[in-house]
């Protein structure tokens, strides 16, 4: 402890967490002595003073018989032997003045006496502890008080009582400290007030703490007293004659001194005579010993004294040896009661300061800082008389204006009196009137007592700070006590009389409750000062550099840090100050580096269960209460947590919330009492990481309403995620057995919460939960904890039972044994989020089941993002088997592809599907288990993702399923005209081999001109005599046309006789109109009567909805080279039949005649198109045309075969041309399209595309930013539509400059380049035995990845002898040409013709990824943005107003300014055709949409951007959507831009 003498410890440094004040073990080592005094004491734990070290056993000694075994020659190993009194004057000298006062009242807690006077240190002047013991307050009933069950309270410094001291001169047999607290302990109880030698350790010697003078007091319960009224004792340690200072003072002060001694020689008369009579009255304890007589020196001596010191006989106390203790006990409490009834002169504590005259005696208090900070506490509280009085004059922003402020946020969230008001206007009167509150307390000049708190705790030194918060509690807590005295006082004569109504009992009590102050007080005006200030610069009303009062923030979270209460909730005015709330914690994170971790733990219960206590004993805290307090509310206080214990548990602070009682007596009266308590239940558990129920035996009833207030917030925070850890705390269970026998109690308990969980899951509407520990953590025979009653036996004499202390201490342990298993603990940070939007949330008066804050949304994007990532890859790897299986079915000839190879490409599908879905639940499952980035709060949502993990699937399945058929029929399709091809080609290569055989056996040598004109007869003969077949042109309107007869057969004879009617498919060529006949004219009619909160797509957007897509589908389709099958027809009779049967579709009620026109329509525009498509592959795939395409090959070959020349070179540059030229450049198309998705997804950008909601707000921010009205027109038109023109244009953009994409096909270039050249240098290839099979092998390696033509590779095959190894290396050589061909080919290429010949469509494949479920809101319309493909609830970050949505009022077709994120918590009704027309309540909204959560506004701001957008294009909405222009608050006029913008980006969570 050497290092603490001059650099002394600090409070903070005691309370700090860490592994050795966790466990309170037998102190090993002589230095850990004074730190496990120091955490007993400041635990209450009475066994503090026990402080010896353990014995170390050595190995059994061998029995020796001549051992002295009965010796009394012990000897004590010196470092195992440290008085108790030496440790305290050790503990106190190396303690700061906060830390005395916290030993100093814990010990005074645990009945020990206190050291009144500290010997130094270093020998010189020893301390008078008067600030030390300014902190211990005694409540007590004297005997004029016994008959009323009155009693007095107050500091002990402050009572006015007579002291009594007991020295001793010279050795004494009998133990003077074992006497005294005979003395003090009353009838049949014993407690050791004073160490003596029968004590652990009070027999050994003491070093440092002779001259320590301990007081100690008795105070009166009114029943079975020792004494009638309190008085002090004062005890010196050590021979008076050593310390005679202190015996100076003692004789000073005391109204009487009593002296032990056993004789008295010649010198200690002279040294008793030199002693002033009148200080004090002298009496003498003669302990001659046993068996003995007072020798008579001692007599002639004491008769000296009795008339130098003026003393009478009766003060002269023999112990005869026929005395027993008890007698002799009884005779010094005689002497004692019997000095009280002569009115002593009595002083207080405080007052004894002034009796050190002339004496080397310092006093604590005097620190020049202490000084200072108490004369400007007095400044303040001088001014206070009357404190209900005070508070009214001085402390006037948190009185009537801080309430109705608080009523005006609730009344803005739940609207309860709208009463038919238009809501954005009642919303706007509500702000105004909250702005001109915030103004009226601006302008409120600051009293004097608010000035001079604010200069203290701005102007002083951190020292000074601490000293003057410390002083003002004191003077507070004394001018509270008095008031509430004298209130009590008055109450209670009151309620004696009769004829006194209920009205004034009531008045009375209200000021009872009124006349509570405290630091809080102050500290809550500070607040209401900041918060009027920054409100009113928030709305430019005043300028940022204006601002008084920006540095009280960091002021206040500097006490916080300093382990100082700030107040949380307000419990007066049942609200936060949540601007004043976020500063302070905010400046707290800046103080701590921003990146401390902190967990929460809360105790809630009934009033008066020991709350505060159970906290304070746990941790050494001061929450601010005391006798007749009554402040309602709740405070939190930071903990350090030590360096070594952080990494451990996983965070620096623990911050530690008390709440006040529920039920408060006081509080019942209140209408609003019960809802107050529902709502701290709910906020507290939402915080903490731990909940403390405090229970107390005797109030069970009240505790069964707490239950189901706590029962309701834990199923509340299980649906955000959070699922606190619980712990029952039963106080007041005395016996031993407690836990097992309550075993009984505990299931009961059990079964009550699991009842209390199922009813409560029922009102909320929450399925699944059948029991408590479904919405926490909580074991019923681990987590319930049954705690005696703090005090053993009757206070105010009482000490603190051993057994609170030893398990509360256990429950600490407990405590952080659970948190190093618990969820990632929070920053700050995400502190201030949880309490803005759990106070958000509480507000809304009933708690809404789509609870998100910022934290939510954050983890649930990042979740979000993560499977976006998981779900591209699985995308990847199907649509790589997807290109493979293509390629190779492509790569058959068509009667080859069988049921064979479509099963094995099933199989290999099945086989990819199950391995994709696998690893993605793997992946899922390990982000859920990693514990990171808050997971824990998106923990309801892992099923959704599950089975969005299987619906994609599924999709894929189907996709590639769709692809695989799709190219087996194309294949198969492809049979007639890959057969007449090969039939004719093989009779031209026949008739050029006869050709060859002919010219080879003529004897002239011929020109080239010859054989060209040789084989160009040879060729028209041939063609010419060849009867070449031709592909049939199918009629692809009359298929289409029976297959929507087909589809319509069952609608009825009208219909079918309308289809019959119609010869051929024509529609095509003009623009569909939609007539009445289209939809039911009732329904018409009805629609345009209701309240116009209806918004239904009107009949014209859904056919060109419908249209748009189809046409799509057919451009896409048609853009193919490949011939038209049916099953395009039924793929597009499908999608109609969907969007008909949609839920949009089903509210315009359309007739079967719209049906069959928009279908008869729709194919008759595809079926122009698919016939176009179809006689362009006919004409492609011609024979004739084919065999042309190939003659200048054949002729080529002939010539070379003809005159015998190198052919090696010309057939391999020629198959490098004609077959891997166009099989490599499509290869790149195939792929290109994945790796724009790739670059794009892992690029700067990627976050735009990584979930809806960011994608969303891409969007808003881009159309902000441009602020062009059509593009929000056509965003509100289609939302999909938008969206695609948008990320199309977005890539186009991303890659316009030349070159952008050079890097992904040369990439690709250079992939399938090598893989080419590698099959090429395989042995397998080189191995063949002729071209023919050269070539087989070469394509088999090759037909997952290139689709290389057969006909140009069967010319090239055609008479080809070659040597296989020399053609396989020209074929190497000249690859290296074609790729540069191929790359610069693509070079040239525009950006637009590149994209539209990509396989994969990137646009499309991000829309995918951002569009959603393409669900909307029923009532705005803004698009889903939940994650996953299978989500059970549909969301959105932002809603916007019902104008936008086109929605207008039916009687003067103005548009709408509602938001239904505000409507939803109002009283406001609907009704549309899902109603049937009949009004419903907003509120209950989920009885029409279920599957749509629509989370309330979390403040009047958060719609900012949208009324920005509607107030700047009012008119001009008005006239785009044949309305008028809406009735707008006019507030709505005055946000900017940035507002907008900001707004924006909270609602969305972007910083």
């Amino acid at each position: 402890m050497k290092n603490h003498l001059d650099s002394k410890l600090t409070l903070g440094d005691v309370l700090s967490i860490g592994k050795d004040n966790l466990h309170i073990d037998q102190p090993k080592d002589i230095q850990d002595i004074p730190w496990n005094f120091l955490t007993k004491i400041i635990g209450l734990n009475r066994t503090a003073r026990n402080i010896q070290l353990q014995k170390q056993f050595t190995k059994e000694e061998p029995d020796d018989d001549s051992e002295l075994f009965f010796s009394d020659n012990e000897v004590e190993d010196p470092s195992c032997s440290i008085h108790p009194l030496d440790v305290l004057c050790v503990v106190l000298h190396c303690s700061d003045s906060f830390l005395q006062q916290e030993i100093i009242t814990k010990m005074s807690m645990c009945q020990f006496a206190v050291p009144l006077l500290l010997p130094a240190n270093d020998g010189l002047d020893c301390t008078f502890m008067l600030w030390a013991m300014r902190d211990i307050v005694k409540k007590w009933r004297p005997q004029s008080l016994a008959d009323s069950k009155g009693f007095m309270e107050d500091n002990v410094v402050n009572i006015e009582m007579p002291i009594f001291s007991f020295v001793r001169l010279g050795p004494n047999k009998l133990s003077k400290s074992k006497l005294l607290n005979q003395v003090l302990n009353p009838v049949q109880q014993h407690h050791d007030f004073f160490i003596h030698d029968n004590m652990e350790g009070g027999n050994i010697e003491r070093k440092i703490s002779d001259g320590l003078v301990e007081m100690s007091w008795y105070f009166p319960c009114g029943k079975s007293d020792v004494f009638s009224e309190p008085i002090a004792v004062a005890n010196l340690r050590g021979d008076l004659e050593s310390n005679w200072e202190q015996f100076t003072f003692l004789t000073r002060i005391s109204s009487a001194t009593f002296i032990f001694i056993d004789s008295m020689c010649e010198r200690q008369l002279q040294l008793l005579s030199s002693c002033n009579p009148n200080d004090t009255k002298f009496y003498f304890i003669v302990t001659p010993g046993k068996d003995k007589a007072v020798d008579p020196e001692t007599q002639k001596h004491l008769k000296n004294v009795m008339v130098n010191l003026n003393i009478h006989k009766k003060q002269i106390v023999v112990k005869r040896t026929k005395t027993n203790n008890a007698e002799y006990v009884k005779n010094i409490q005689n002497s004692i009661e019997q000095f009280l009834k002569e009115y002593p002169k009595k002083s207080s504590i405080e007052k004894l300061k002034a009796q050190r005259y002339g004496l080397p005696i310092n006093v604590d208090e005097d620190l020049p800082e202490c000084q200072k900070a108490r004369a400007c506490a007095v400044n303040i509280t001088s001014l206070i008389d009357n404190v209900e009085d005070y508070k009214k004059k001085s402390l006037i922003l948190q009185g009537d204006l801080w309430k109705k402020l608080s009523k005006l946020e609730k009344e803005f969230c739940r609207m309860t009196n709208l009463q038919g008001k238009d809501v954005q206007q009642y919303q706007a009167e509500l702000q105004d009137e909250h702005i001109a509150l915030h103004k009226i307390q601006n302008e409120h000049d600051l009293s004097e007592g608010i000035m001079l708190f604010i200069n203290a705790i701005t102007l002083l030194s951190q020292a000074e700070r601490q000293y003057f918060l410390k002083w003002m509690k004191l003077e507070l807590e004394s001018i509270s006590r008095n008031n509430v005295s004298a209130l009590q006082a008055e109450y209670k004569e009151r309620c004696s009389n009769t004829s006194n109504n209920l009205e004034e009992l009531k008045r009375i009590d209200q000021k009872i409750s009124d006349s509570s102050l405290g630091i809080e007080h102050f500290l809550r005006e500070l607040g209401q000062i900041y918060e009027a200030e920054r409100s009113i610069i928030k709305k430019y009303l005043l300028p940022e550099n204006s601002m008084q009062f920006a540095r009280l923030p960091a002021i206040v979270s500097d006490l916080l840090l300093n382990g100082f209460p700030l107040e949380l909730i307000d419990g007066d005015a049942s609200n936060i100050p949540l601007q004043w709330i976020t500063d302070v914690l905010t400046e707290l994170d800046k103080r701590t580096g921003g990146q401390c971790k902190m967990r929460v733990v809360t105790v809630l219960g009934v009033q008066s269960t020991g709350k505060s206590t159970l906290l304070n004993t746990m941790f050494g805290l001061q929450f601010p209460v005391a006798s007749g307090r009554c402040t309602r509310g709740a405070f939190m206080t930071l903990i350090k947590v030590k360096e070594n214990f952080q990494e451990e548990i996983g965070c620096e602070f623990v911050l530690v919330i008390d709440t006040e009682g529920l039920k408060a007596p006081e509080l019942a009266s209140l209408e609003d009492s019960y809802e107050h308590d529902n709502e701290l239940a709910t906020l507290v558990v939402g915080l903490s990481n731990v909940t403390i129920i405090n229970m107390a035996m005797e109030n069970t009833t009240e505790m069964k309403d707490i239950l189901q207030m706590v029962v309701h917030a834990f199923l509340r925070m299980k649906e955000i995620g959070k699922k606190p850890n619980c712990q029952f705390v039963h106080q007041n269970v005395s016996d031993v057995s407690a836990h097992d026998k309550n075993m009984r109690d505990r299931k009961k308990l059990l079964e009550q919460l699991n009842e209390m969980t199922k009813v409560a899951a029922r009102m909320e509407k929450k399925f699944g939960i059948t029991c408590f520990s479904d919405v926490m953590d909580y074991d019923f025979e681990r987590h319930n904890w049954y705690i005696p009653g703090l005090w053993q036996g009757v206070p105010p004499m009482a000490p603190v039972n051993f057994g609170y202390s030893e398990n509360v201490h256990k429950l600490k342990q407990d405590l952080f044994t659970f948190m190093k298993t618990q969820n990632a603990p929070s920053n700050i940070q995400d502190f201030i989020t949880w309490v803005e939007s759990l106070w958000n949330a509480v507000k809304h008066e009933k708690f809404i089941f789509s609870f998100r804050n910022s934290l939510v949304a954050d983890a649930y994007g990042k979740l979000s993002m993560q499977f976006s990532l998981w779900e591209w890859e699985f995308n990847k790897k199907i649509c790589k088997w997807i290109n493979n299986t293509e390629n190779n079915i492509k790569n058959q000839m068509a009667e080859c592809v069988d049921k064979e190879i479509y099963d094995q490409c099933r199989h290999d599908l099945n086989q990819l599907l199950i391995e994709g879905e696998s690893k993605m639940s793997e992946q899922l499952e390990n982000y859920f288990e990693n514990k990171t980035e808050n997971v824990h709060l998106v923990e309801r949502y892992r099923e959704e993702f599950r089975l969005s993990i299987e619906s994609l699937k599924k999709e894929l399945e189907r996709k590639a399923i769709s692809k695989c058929d799709n190219a087996v029929a194309l294949q198969k399709g492809k049979f007639e005209v890959q057969h007449i091809q090969m039939k004719y080609q093989q009779v031209i290569e026949e008739k050029i081999t006869e050709l060859m055989e002919a010219g080879r056996h003529k004897n002239h040598k011929m020109t080239d001109q010859d054989i060209e004109v040789e084989f160009e007869n040879m060729w028209e003969e041939t063609i010419s005599r060849a009867q070449i077949g031709r592909i049939k042109r199918h009629n692809v309107g009359q298929a289409m046309l029976q297959l929507v007869r087909n589809d319509l057969s069952n609608k009825g004879s009208a219909i079918i006789q309308r289809l019959v009617e119609i010869a051929n498919l024509e529609y095509g060529q003009c623009k569909f109109e939609v007539i009445t006949k289209h939809c039911q004219q009732s329904v018409i009619y009805r629609i345009k009567s209701l309240f116009s909160s209806d918004q239904y797509m009107t009949v014209t957007e859904f056919n060109n909805s419908l249209i748009d897509m189809c046409d799509e589908y057919i451009t896409e389709k048609v853009n193919s080279d490949e011939d038209y099958d049916d099953t395009y027809c039924k793929e597009l009779l499908q999608m109609i039949n969907e969007k008909l049967t949609s839920r949009d579709a089903k509210k315009l009620h359309f007739t079967l005649y719209f049906e069959v026109d928009i279908k008869l329509f729709i194919f008759g525009k595809a079926a122009g198109a698919f016939q176009e498509m179809h006689d362009r592959f006919v004409q492609k795939h011609d024979a004739r045309n084919r065999l042309e395409e190939l003659k200048p090959q054949y002729c080529a070959i002939f010539l070379s075969i003809f005159k015998e020349k190198d052919e090696s070179q010309s057939r391999a540059k020629q198959f490098c041309e004609q077959c891997l030229k166009p099989a490599i450049t499509q290869y790149v198309f195939t792929h290109l399209g994945e790796a724009i998705v790739d670059d794009i997804l892992h690029s700067s950008d990627n976050k735009i595309f990584s979930t809806r909601t960011f994608f969303q707000y891409t969007l808003l921010e881009k159309l902000l930013l441009e602020m062009a009205f059509s593009k929000y027109v056509d965003y509100f038109h289609s939302y999909e539509k938008f969206s695609k023109e948008w990320i199309t244009n977005y890539i186009s953009e991303r890659y316009s400059n030349p070159g952008s994409l050079d890097e992904f096909h040369e990439n690709l270039l250079s992939s399938i380049c090598k893989r080419v050249q590698n099959v090429l240098q395989d042995e397998t290839c080189l191995m063949s035995s002729t071209i023919s099979q050269f070539f087989n092998i070469l394509c088999q390696n090759l037909q997952t990845e290139l689709v290389i033509p057969q006909n140009e590779l069967k010319v090239i095959v055609f008479g080809n002898t070659l040597d296989v190894e020399q053609f396989s290396l020209d074929i190497q050589y000249f690859l290296t040409d074609t790729e540069e061909q191929i790359s610069a080919e693509l070079r040239t290429m525009s950006l637009e013709s590149i994209l539209s010949r990509l396989a994969l469509k990137p646009h499309k494949e991000l829309l995918k990824k951002v569009i959603g479920c393409g669900q909307q809101c029923p009532f705005c319309k803004v698009p889903c943005e939940a994650g996953g493909g299978d989500h059970k609830e549909h969301f959105a970050s932002i809603h916007r107003p019902g104008g936008l949505g086109r929605c207008r009022w039916h009687n003067n077709e103005k548009l709408v300014s509602d938001i239904c994120s505000v409507a939803v918590v109002s009283e406001m009704k609907f009704k549309n055709s899902d109603t049937d027309g009949n009004f419903h309540p907003y509120k209950e909204y989920r009885t029409y949409y279920p599957d749509w959560a629509i989370q309330p506004d979390p403040s009047i701001q958060s719609s900012d951007y949208w009324k920005f957008i509607f107030a700047q294009f009012n008119k001009e909405f008005a006239d785009a959507f044949n309305a008028k222009p809406a009735d707008l608050p006019s507030n709505w006029n005055k946000i900017t831009e940035e507002q907008a913008l900001a707004s924006l980006k909270k609602m969305f969570n972007v910083s």
